[in-house]
């Protein structure tokens, strides 16, 4: 049986050089990871062009929920461009309405924008009331790649919810895990039926006291552990 696969999600280009090197087999590239991730710069987008895994990119405008204006749909929109413009591999892409519910209107746009690239619905849909249901919807859209929860704070929390969610996928929407993912629930996961696992695989460092007292860093920021990628790897292996 293979190895099903590892994605981690970094914020900067030594994060993902740590990824590639650690054997990820996908990357997902954001900025601002402490925030939940937000569209990458220019510079990041470059680097990644030089990698040899796949690499989807985060196409989030801002911080905050994810109803989104027609401002912020036209950021999107030229976000996704840009990483079709810097060939890579594919973009990651969710948005709600005020109830939580997946806005369908808002992601079938985004996904004719994206004809052509690997689309990951992001763990907006753990917002939804229904994670399952929602699901359904996000399949009938066309969309082959979930990253979620289970509707948790941690995946290992929503664990009955991600079975369920697998078995709702089926060959046609790939279930990825993620929030909290290491190598101590790896297994547990998989078990329930997920393709794939996503995860920071991060350590902390503490930063300068100069940094932190002018508002240029927090206490203690985090980074790629390349270490944490082939734990985890290795925790995944059937």
């Amino acid at each position: 049986m293979a190895r099903a696969e590892l994605e981690v999600c970094v914020d900067d280009i030594a994060g993902l050089h740590a990824a590639v090197e650690g054997g990820a087999d996908r990357v997902e590239l954001c900025a601002a990871l402490p925030l939940g991730g937000l569209t990458p710069g220019a510079g990041l987008i470059r680097a990644a062009q030089e990698v040899a895994i796949p690499v989807m990119v985060m196409i989030r405008p801002r911080a905050g929920d994810f109803v989104f204006s027609s401002d912020d749909m036209r950021a999107m929109l030229a976000e996704i461009a840009a990483v079709r413009q810097a060939g890579l591999h594919g973009v990651v892409i969710g948005a709600s309405v005020p109830d939580g519910q997946l806005d369908l209107a808002v992601l079938a746009r985004l996904l004719e924008a994206a004809a052509g690239l690997d689309v990951t619905l992001h763990r907006a849909i753990d917002l939804c009331p229904d994670p399952v249901a929602s699901l359904g919807k996000a399949v009938e859209l066309g969309i082959s790649r979930v990253l979620t929860s289970g509707g948790a704070r941690r995946a290992i929390d929503g664990i009955a919810t991600l079975e369920r969610m697998a078995v709702i996928g089926g060959t046609r929407c790939q279930v990825m895990a993620g929030s909290g993912v290491d190598a101590h629930c790896a297994q547990r996961l998989l078990a329930a039926g997920v393709g794939a696992l996503h995860g920071s695989c991060s350590s902390g460092t503490r930063q300068g006291a100069g940094l932190v007292e002018m508002g240029f860093a927090p206490e203690t920021a985090r980074f790629t552990d390349q270490q944490k990628v082939r734990t985890l790897l290795q925790a995944m292996e059937p």
